[in-house]
């Protein structure tokens, strides 16, 4: 051919192209594998329970205000009775949460979900309660009220194992559901009313606990209802992410599980207005900044809350995903290197040869993700990479004549595959650590390739072929 080089760039070309097309695909499957695991967490969520929110607990009593209006004049003058339904609400002043958490694994197939069992014990003190009672708006109108309820509402109310309310030193029977508009699923007691009416009118103060055993999926939220709230959570999750509109107050992560505070006042929370208002309380799998103040279809706001979830940091789904974004420079990287060999040892290497090379860094990141799913993501990609280094190693020391020249291929392919795991692992510094390492290789290319007569090359030039050595 005229020009041998021109036709070699434009069959590696073709040869990346498909070797990216090979990379499209794989990424296919591992998003695929991440719906599917997805699908396994809405499936265990539906079987046992999702993610849970906890609201309360608060008193609330429905009310009706009904009067007489007179319609119409002279002879058709007729008298309609009109109502007015509300719901009265007494907040907590001083609320106190104390929730231990318990870890479970749930699997279906190769998926696995994080489960836990919540045991929290709850203390409310209401200094008055002279919020339940009613103002009329009508002169002369009638105003019926029903017995005051103290609810507790959850996200999901098949988490509920256990419950037991204590008013007043007393032991209350809790019944399911709430009974409030906004709230549904939950519990509730009706409040005797010699509980509630002291004498002489006097209405506080009123003190409620609360044992609870709940069962839920990933994360759980709390929505601080007092004007003072305390939260202390402790969990045997070494991973926990805190999310929502507040952070800990303080906390502790180790190895052995996690201890987190949360001291809050209804001066820096909206929580009582946004119950008040009927604010829906959203997830707690939602996302931070839709807790924070997006709103849902309704067009209503999220109610204040915070949020404890169970993540785990080393998803191999996620992680697989990361890697094969890198699979484009991985093949950059190693085409150059390979191209640097045939040049500066004037040596010919074949296009398939390199189609081959490129296969085998594509086979890798399939190897990664279907191993991962049986053993640790570490373990898993040590053998992937171990295994496409010896490979790419013996194939080198034979394409390239030498089994001296294979072995800093194979050294080099071993480096690449370091410094992506090390990438994988640096998530926020991993911008930073791939630019200087990518800049550290165009240096080094530059550097070997600097007395480089590139427009001879363009010339006829006899080159060796290598002769593969006795395997």
């Amino acid at each position: 051919m005229k020009h041998p080089l021109f036709t070699k760039l434009a069959a590696l070309a073709a040869i990346t192209l498909l070797l990216l097309f090979g990379l499209g695909l794989i990424e296919d499957v591992v998003r695929d594998r991440q719906r599917y695991r997805t699908l396994t967490a809405d499936g265990v969520a539906r079987s046992l329970a999702g993610s849970q929110t906890l609201l309360g607990p608060l008193i609330h009593s429905a009310c009706v205000e009904s009067w007489d209006a007179v319609t119409g004049t002279g002879s058709e003058r007729t008298t309609v009775e009109k109502r007015r339904e509300f719901v009265l609400t007494a907040m907590p002043d001083t609320l106190q949460l104390r929730a231990g958490t318990a870890m479970q694994e749930r699997s279906r197939g190769v998926h696995k979900v994080n489960t836990y069992t919540l045991k929290a014990h709850v203390a409310a003190e209401w200094s008055s309660l002279a919020s339940l009672r009613p103002d009329t708006t009508v002169q002369g109108s009638r105003m019926q009220c029903g017995a005051p309820l103290l609810m507790m509402a959850v996200g999901d109310a098949r988490g509920i194992r256990a419950a037991q309310l204590t008013v007043g030193g007393q032991a209350l029977a809790l019944k399911p559901g709430t009974f409030h508009p906004a709230y549904p699923r939950g519990l509730h007691a009706p409040l005797p009313e010699a509980l509630v009416q002291r004498p002489g009118g006097d209405t506080g103060p009123f003190k409620a606990e609360m044992d609870l055993e709940l069962v839920g999926t990933e994360s759980v939220a709390i929505v601080p209802l007092g004007s003072q709230t305390q939260v202390q959570m402790d969990g045997s999750w070494p991973h926990p992410s805190f999310a929502g509109r507040f952070l800990p107050s303080e906390r502790t992560v180790g190895d052995k599980g996690f201890s987190a505070l949360w001291r809050l006042s209804s001066l820096a929370s909206t929580a009582q207005q946004d119950v008040a208002a009927g604010r829906p309380a959203c997830e707690a799998a939602s996302t931070a900044d839709r807790a924070y103040d997006t709103a849902p279809a309704d067009g209503r706001g999220c109610a204040d809350s915070f949020t404890v979830a169970f993540v785990d940091p080393v998803n191999p789904y996620s992680l697989s995903d990361r890697a094969t974004k890198y699979g484009v420079l991985f093949i950059a990287l190693t085409f150059v290197a390979v191209g640097l060999f045939e040049l500066m040892k004037r040596l010919r290497v074949h296009p398939v040869q390199y189609l081959l090379v490129g296969s085998a860094l594509c086979s890798f990141f399939l190897l990664l993700v279907s191993l991962s799913e049986h053993l640790p993501f570490g373990v898993s990609y040590a053998i992937a990479a171990s295994a496409c280094v010896l490979l790419l190693a013996y194939y080198a020391s034979h394409m390239l004549g030498s089994l001296w020249l294979g072995l800093p291929f194979g050294a080099g392919i071993a480096l690449l595959y370091g410094l992506l795991y090390l990438l994988l692992q640096l998530e926020q510094t991993a911008l930073a650590v791939g630019a200087i390492a990518l800049f550290l290789v165009l240096a080094a290319v530059m550097v070997l390739t600097r007395r480089v007569n590139w427009y001879g090359l363009t010339a006829q030039r006899p080159v060796s072929t290598p002769r593969p050595e006795a395997a």
